[in-house]
């Protein structure tokens, strides 16, 4: 698994680069809430128990459900208990607005990058997709050609990131002020899509566990551009 943690290096390195040169351009000045460690570190330790906790608890409970009892991880579950510890903690505080929009370029090319290394990692990461006859199936090495479900995922957030950089340098206010919330759903949908190509256990009908977090990602994120307005047409 080396060359995975090579890669998850390289995706934290990144997403800082990235995270810092948007913020030397000042593309997010007057739109965001934007959290700092030295005023409230409080916030960043309810954001990191969040998605640890949540990456965990939903990796192994995926892990466990396929009949692999060990401790797992899963970005989406990360995601999942980020947002609700950091939810959580905003309201107890009173803290209105959007606190995400400077982790939104990060979080997108950390994802893809992150997910080159599980494509790189290969069968043991558990990752893989299901097979297919399709002319760009990948054998990871058992005999089998597999939807390369983790160069999907990269590609779809890579295309996210295109648009996101495009709506900064553009000065898109509405796009902007809902710029995590556009991320949280388009990460769902695209994550949503890509689990009906993997081989992990049904619960529910043909969903898994990770269809029902999208669908709560997703309906997370309706809610919350639906009360900025910024959307809405003008009556």
């Amino acid at each position: 698994m080396l060359i995975h943690t090579i890669f998850d290096m390289l995706a934290w390195l990144s997403a800082g680069a990235l995270g810092w040169w948007i913020g030397r351009r000042g593309w997010l000045t007057g739109f965001s809430t934007r959290p700092r460690f030295k005023d409230d570190p409080w916030y960043f330790m309810a954001l990191a128990l969040g998605a640890l906790a949540g990456a965990v608890a939903f990796g192994s409970a995926n892990m466990n459900l396929a009949g692999f009892w060990t401790l797992g991880h899963s970005i989406a579950g990360a995601i999942a208990g980020g947002v609700a510890a950091v939810e959580l903690y905003k309201w107890l505080r009173g803290i209105r607005g959007s606190t995400g929009l400077p982790f939104v370029g990060p979080l997108a090319l950390g994802i893809a990058i992150g997910r080159l290394g599980c494509f790189f990692a290969g069968l043991p990461d558990y990752t893989y997709g299901t097979p297919t006859h399709l002319p760009w199936g990948v054998d990871f090495g058992d005999g089998i050609r597999r939807h390369p479900v983790q160069l999907y995922e990269a590609a779809t957030m890579l295309l996210f990131l295109a648009f996101w950089l495009r709506a900064l340098t553009m000065r898109e206010a509405a796009v902007i002020r809902n710029g995590f919330y556009l991320f949280v759903a388009w990460y769902a949908l695209q994550r949503f899509a890509w689990e009906f190509l993997k081989p992990y256990p049904a619960i529910v009908g043909p969903f898994n566990l990770f269809h029902l977090i999208c669908v709560a990602l997703f309906a997370y994120s309706i809610l919350m551009i639906r009360g900025t307005h910024d959307f809405r047409p003008a009556e």
